[in-house]
């Protein structure tokens, strides 16, 4: 299996619900390292997993619609702990449909599986790992 992994990174606030946050149940701020792997059964006609420079524009992108947001303000997470785990998950979802509408270019069909993990800080991440549809749509 072969892999190919990106790295950016974004900053949030947020707070949490539930006596298990402790102090974290207050607004906080949270700065997230965050590496996305790519992974396929064989290279591409290129000769590669994806193309890199739009993996990192693409994964850009989707991380610019939660830098320097209060999550706790954002609709689409109303009702949420947008915890660690959570936001791997969110992270991988909004790269998957990205991927599935083509963004990566015509041989992304190829692509089998992506993994997205979040570090919280140098002792501490959670990851998000799944298949991926086995081809985009035109």
């Amino acid at each position: 299996m072969y892999s190919v992994n990106v790295r950016d990174h974004f900053m949030i606030a947020h707070s949490f619900r539930g006596e298990v946050f402790g102090p974290a149940q207050r607004l906080h701020g949270a700065t997230y390292v965050v590496d996305l792997e790519l992974r396929r059964p064989e290279l591409d006609p290129d000769g590669i997993v994806a193309d890199i420079g739009l993996l990192t524009a693409m994964l850009r992108t989707v991380l610019a619609e939660l830098n320097f947001r209060n999550l706790d303000e954002e609709a689409v997470f109303h009702g949420r702990n947008t915890t660690t785990e959570f936001l791997a998950r969110a992270v991988f979802d909004r790269v998957a449909a990205r991927i599935d509408a083509g963004e990566l270019g015509p041989h992304a069909g190829g692509l089998c599986a992506m993994k997205v993990t979040l570090h919280e800080s140098h002792v501490a991440w959670a990851a998000y790992e799944g298949e991926l549809p086995a081809a985009p749509r035109p």
